[in-house]
C-alpha cells in the first residue's frame, strides 16, 4: 500500500479488561516500524510515574507521550473542576495538534474516561472527530466508551476482565500495571 492509499483509522479499545492502553502502544510500536511519528496524550494519568514513559524516551523522535491529567479520579476526595481543567487543557493540545500535519498517529489515553466523567461534551469530541485528517489515525482508550464514539469508529475491540490479581489481594506490578 502506497502512502497516497493510507486511510486514517479511528481505533477504539474499551471495555473493564486490562490492555486498552497496552493494545494503542502496540500499534505505535508496530506504526513505528514503518517510521510514523505517534503522540499519546494522556487526559487521566499524570501524577504517578509509569514504565511507559521511560521507554518511549527510548523511541524517541518517534513516538512521544504528554502527561497532561490530574491522576485517577477519587470523586469522593476531589473536586471534579480541577480534572475537567486538564482534561480541557488536554484537549485543546490535541485539536492543535490533530491538525499540525506533525504526527501519522494521536492517542488520547483514557479519553473515554474523561467523557464518562462529563469532564468533556460528547457532542465536542464527535464534532472534532468528524474533522480528522484524512490520513490520520486515531485511537480512543478507556472503559465505557460512549455508543457514539463506538458508531464513528472504524474498530472497535472491548477487553474483557476474566481474571485479575486485583481479586486476591495482589498489588499493581511494576511493568504491568504501572
Amino acid at each position: 500500500m502506497s502512502e497516497k492509499d493510507r486511510k486514517g483509522l479511528i481505533i477504539v479499545h474499551t471495555g473493564n479488561g486490562k490492555g486498552k492502553t497496552t493494545a494503542a502502544m502496540g500499534l505505535a510500536l508496530r506504526s513505528i516500524g514503518y517510521d510514523y511519528k505517534i503522540l499519546m496524550i494522556q487526559f487521566i494519568k499524570g501524577t504517578w510515574h509509569y514504565g511507559e514513559l521511560d521507554a518511549i524516551k527510548k523511541l524517541h523522535p518517534y513516538f512521544e507521550i504528554v502527561p497532561m491529567g490530574n491522576g485517577f479520579v477519587h470523586f469522593e476526595k476531589e473536586t471534579n473542576s480541577e480534572h475537567r481543567l486538564a482534561v480541557i487543557e488536554a484537549w485543546n493540545f490535541f485539536k492543535e495538534k490533530m491538525q499540525s500535519d506533525e504526527f501519522d498517529m494521536i492517542i488520547l489515553n483514557e479519553i473515554n474516561y474523561a467523557i464518562d466523567y462529563h469532564f468533556i461534551s460528547i457532542e465536542e469530541v464527535f464534532k472534532t472527530l468528524t474533522l480528522k485528517p484524512d490520513e490520520l489515525h486515531l485511537v480512543l482508550t478507556g472503559r465505557n466508551a460512549h455508543p457514539m464514539i463506538i458508531k464513528k469508529a472504524d474498530l472497535v475491540t472491548e477487553m474483557r476482565e476474566i481474571k485479575h490479581p486485583f481479586q486476591k489481594g495482589l498489588q499493581a506490578q511494576k511493568g504491568i500495571e504501572f
